[in-house]
Order: structure tokens, then C-alpha cells, then sequence
């Protein structure tokens, strides 16, 4: 259900964990709750009413309990400390609200609560990329798909860390009234109505196992990114037969060897286009990643944006002092 309550407006009622995280709570608190006369009102509510700690900062005192739900038409779960899983009632009460038809959403390690309720089970689901690959061990039935600013399943959304949760929102006022309202907040909020991309240009692309028999081998093909090597060639190299060498890569870093390789290129290429001023030929020649045309079409494809707009948007600034880069997305 995405329509509205009986009041004429859409009610947005916000969960609030233990240990949510500030900016993730804020996103559609600011969002939703700054429309005077609009089509949204908020609330927000926590497992029972009163103080709920805000990681790494004090603690918010919220008003209502998890009977807020009830009147929700869309409730959105913040990211919190995903370590504590979520209590029986919370996950009960996701799931009801969900049964009754209301419209579900989280933002990062939000969709931790989701999952636990069930909800994602059989679904696309993304969130923070740091966090991904522990949704998916933890919830097997889940398609997680880290690459995406948010994913919409219709009646559950979810979204990645941080700023992709404004995306989300802004996709749902989209969703609601259109292009035109939701430009216009997002003008209000000073943020791009749309933004071009996913996560996968901000994931930090794994490139030697953490650990494995044989080392050297990975350092050796780091060092030949530029040559067209081949499995034979790696599995010659290593002294084993082709077989045992996919196995080795599939052991060591859970991947075969070819698309290893791809992301170490790409990694590579993410790391020239931003601390150098090579052209995109250049580039694409010393990660092996083939013509200038074939390099574009591969980073766009796997990194969500062209070379050009990932060098103009990660370029590394010179001088003395740097900010330090910004965790999510």
C-alpha cells in the first residue's frame, strides 16, 4: 500500500534501533517531516517509547512504541548496529505492518532488521557495500546486490549506506507524485534528484587474498596486469594443473581466476585514473583492459559510471592536506 491515510497524507513512520545511526535517522526525518501543509507526515518510533541510543552519540528520546506502526502507510528502518539482531516483537511487527500491505524501506543496515522479519526472503535487496557479503552469508535467501544505490521490490525497498537512503526517499516521493514534487524537494535539500551510478564506484574492489598457498602468484599477475594472461599461463606459472589452479582461486578469493583478474584490472584503472593524468588509452594499456572503447564500456558496465566521470568525481588533490574520503554511499 502506498496511498494515503485517512487524514489526506502519506504517514511515514520511522523505526529507530538501538544504536541507530544519526545521519541514516536524519535522512527521512528531513526528508518527510519538512513539508508544512504537504503530502507527508513522520513520526518516529522505537521498540517501546523512550530513550534509544544513537551510535556514537546520546541518546534520543522517541515518544511512541512499535504500536506507531499501525498507522504507518510506509515505515523506514535506519541503519543501527547490525551485530544485535533485532528482538522478536520488532521482527513480529515488521512482518504485520508488511501483512497489512504497508510499504516497507530501509536505509544501509536497516535492511538487517527487513531480512530478519522475512520480508527480503525471495528478493533483491542491497545496503552499505561493506556490509554485503555478511547480509548475504547471514540471509542465504536473499539476492543481495551490492552495486545498487537502492533496489525497488515494490512493497519492500531498500537502499546502501549513508546518502543512498536520500535516494531512496527521493525515489519514493517520485514514486508517490512524481518527478515534478520530488525535484523539487530534492532542491530544497540541496542533493541531485537522480544521481547517475550505483555503489560500485565507491566499493573497494579486494585485490590479494587475504590469505592463500602461493602469494607470489597473485603478486606476479599484479605486476603482468598489462600482458593478456590466461589460466593456462596462470596455472603453468603456479606449477598446477588448470583445474587445480580454479579451485586454488576459488578457495583463496571466491572467484575464478578470469574475473579476478577483471576486478584487479579495474582496481588498477580506478587507482590511475585518480592519481595521474594518463589519457584513457594509456590507461587502458597498462590494466590490459584492451581498446579505449572495450576499457569504457567494462568500467561503465562494472563501476556504474564512465572513466571520465569517476577521475572528475575521486581525482586525488594535490597539495599538502586532504580530506579523508567518505564512508558509503
Amino acid at each position: 500500500m502506498t496511498g494515503q491515510s485517512s487524514g489526506g497524507t502519506h504517514h511515514v513512520v520511522v523505526l529507530a534501533l538501538e544504536n541507530v545511526l544519526a545521519l541514516d535517522l536524519g535522512i527521512p526525518w528531513q526528508t518527510f517531516g519538512s513539508w508544512p501543509d504537504g503530502p507527508y507526515t513522520l513520526s518516529v518510533c522505537s521498540e517501546r517509547p523512550g530513550p534509544v541510543q544513537v551510535h556514537g552519540g546520546p541518546a534520543l528520546h522517541v515518544a511512541h512504541g512499535l504500536d506507531r506502526l499501525a498507522s504507518a502507510d510506509t515505515v523506514i528502518v535506519p541503519g543501527y548496529e547490525e551485530s544485535a539482531a533485532p528482538s522478536t516483537a520488532v521482527t513480529d511487527a515488521l512482518a504485520e505492518a508488511a501483512a497489512r500491505g504497508t510499504r516497507v524501506a530501509s536505509i544501509c543496515t536497516g535492511v538487517f532488521a527487513l531480512a530478519a522479519a522475512g520480508l527480503l526472503d525471495g528478493r533483491r535487496a542491497t545496503t552499505h557495500w561493506l556490509y554485503a557479503r555478511e547480509l548475504a552469508r547471514r540471509y542465504p535467501r536473499v539476492t543481495v546486490v551490492p552495486g545498487e544505490l537502492y533496489v525497488d521490490e515494490g512493497q519492500v525497498l531498500t537502499s546502501g549506506g549513508v546518502s543512498a537512503g536520500l535516494d531512496l526517499c527521493l525515489h519514493l516521493i517520485r514514486r508517490d507524485h512524481g518527478p515534478l514534487l520530488a525535484n523539487r524537494q530534492a532542491r530544497m535539500l540541496v542533493a541531485a534528484p537522480h544521481r547517475t551510478g550505483g555503489q560500485a564506484q565507491f566499493i573497494d574492489l579486494p585485490v590479494r587474498p587475504r590469505s592463500s598457498a602461493d602469494p607470489d602468484l597473485y603478486d606476479w599477475a599484479l605486476r603482468n596486469l598489462h600482458r593478456p594472461l590466461t589460466v593456462d599461463e596462470l596455472a603453468h606459472r603456479a606449477g598446477l594443473s588448470r583445474r587445480t589452479l580454479i579451485r586454488r582461486f576459488h578457495a583463496d578469493t571466491g572467484q575464478p581466476p578470469m574475473r579476478w583478474l577483471l576486478d584487479a584490472r579495474l582496481a588498477r584503472a580506478r587507482e590511475l585514473l585518480t592519481s595521474g593524468d594518463l589519457t584513457v588509452e594509456a590507461v587502458a594499456r597498462r590494466c590490459g583492459l584492451g581498446t579505449p572503447a572495450n576499457f569504457r564500456a567494462l568500467f561503465k558496465a562494472h563501476v556504474g559510471v564512465p572513466p571520465r566521470t569517476y577521475r572528475e568525481t575521486f581525482r586525488e588533490e594535490s597539495g599538502p592536506a586532504r580530506a579523508a574520503p567518505t564512508v558509503g554511499a
